[in-house]
């Protein structure tokens, strides 16, 4: 079976990988589309330490091989999104409609493959860059059968992580404003859901400046070109304060309501919070390195109200969310084809991987064909 591995040494395509059967509360899926994220890359480099080998891949979608004999909620033959989301369903978190608290949705690594004859692991509980994996019934979501795999499998991550930040974690209203900082696939996923929930002005900031027109596709109303000088600066200019007020003396005029943070580094979730209006709130998308801090003076945040959120995995319900995302995917509110930007065969793994450092692709899909 083909799939791809992290060796500890770097990552190899291979065909010397193998996966058990399905356990009576799981399904075996076989993969047919698979988005590449820059959660599978900083396993690669290091930023997310990981046992070796691992099977990588955490946003596919494919169809039921076979299921265990307590599975009901899907048959062999359906069409499913995978969520990373392992969630045990009974607890607290779970029973209250909160599964990305759910303390056994963290850190639940198991071994279901073997890779040249030996143990090997799964990554965020999905590995759907092999040609078929295991998965708990939780996990897989039925979608209809006319949405096509290779765009289904981006709301697995990308889409339910940015859609989900801000329908669900900021629970963003109408004539709010807001600025995105990093204009990736997750980015452009909360690009949209502002533009969904109906934000007025959202501002783009990025440091490639030939994202501006593809933010723009997704709904920016306005692009902040990181790399020309201060971009918290930049976005109060575009959406200044209603009134002169002599507390511009303590705290900068102006400001979003929001600010969320797609990449993962401290001086952009400084920015951020640098950006914010009053009573404005900062969320914590991206994932930097383990003990990355941030610095902030208090003041700015108690005097005025603002805040700051982390959010895992766009607070998603995936049994709720996924079906929503296709919803508005069929309504022609959330865009889900334009989104992928770059298709290759399972064994170019490393083409997607150039441009996704080059930043020219919005999100990369691996096919099984």
């Amino acid at each position: 079976m083909r799939g791809i591995v992290y060796t500890g040494e770097g990552v190899e395509f291979t065909d010397a990988l193998e996966v058990r059967g399905p356990g009576p509360n799981e399904v075996q899926v076989r993969i047919r589309a698979a988005g590449v994220c820059h959660s599978d890359l900083s396993v690669i480099n290091g930023t997310i330490p990981f046992p070796a080998p691992a099977v990588l891949g955490h946003e596919g979608a494919g169809v039921v091989e076979a299921v265990g004999d307590a599975v009901r909620s899907v048959k062999p033959g359906d069409h499913v999104v995978i969520a990373t989301l392992a969630s045990c369903g009974v607890c607290r978190a779970c029973s209250t409609g909160h599964p990305t608290w759910c303390k056994s949705s963290l850190g639940n690594i198991s071994t279901p493959f073997t890779y040249k004859g030996e143990p090997a692991s799964n990554f965020a509980a999905a590995s759907v860059f092999s040609e078929l994996t295991v998965v708990s019934e939780v996990q897989a979501v039925r979608i209809p059968k006319e949405i096509p795999l290779s765009s289904a499998c981006l709301i697995g991550c990308g889409v339910l992580t940015g859609v989900g930040a801000v329908l669900n974690r900021a629970k963003v209203r109408p004539g709010d404003t807001a600025a995105v900082f990093g204009v990736g696939g997750v980015g452009l996923n909360v690009i949209q859901g502002l533009r969904i929930a109906g934000a007025t002005r959202i501002v783009a900031v990025d440091t490639v400046s030939a994202k501006e027109d593809l933010g723009r596709q997704f709904g920016a109303t306005h692009f902040v070109d990181a790399t020309t000088g201060d971009a918290a600066a930049a976005v109060r200019e575009l959406v200044p304060a209603n009134r002169e007020s002599a507390a511009g003396a303590l705290f900068p005029l102006g400001g979003v309501t929001w600010a969320f943070d797609c990449v993962g580094h401290p001086a952009v979730l400084r920015s951020a919070l640098d950006c914010l209006d009053w009573s404005g709130t900062a969320v914590a998308i991206g994932i930097p390195p383990r003990g990355t801090e941030v610095s902030v003076d208090v003041n700015a945040l108690a005097y005025v109200d603002r805040g700051l959120l982390g959010c895992r995995y766009g607070s998603a319900r995936p049994h709720h969310d996924i079906p929503l995302m296709v919803d508005l995917y069929l309504a022609g509110l959330l865009m889900l084809d334009e989104l992928v930007s770059l298709t290759r065969p399972l064994d170019r793994f490393g083409e997607v991987v150039d441009e996704m450092h080059a930043g020219r692709v919005a999100r990369g899909v691996l096919t099984f064909d």
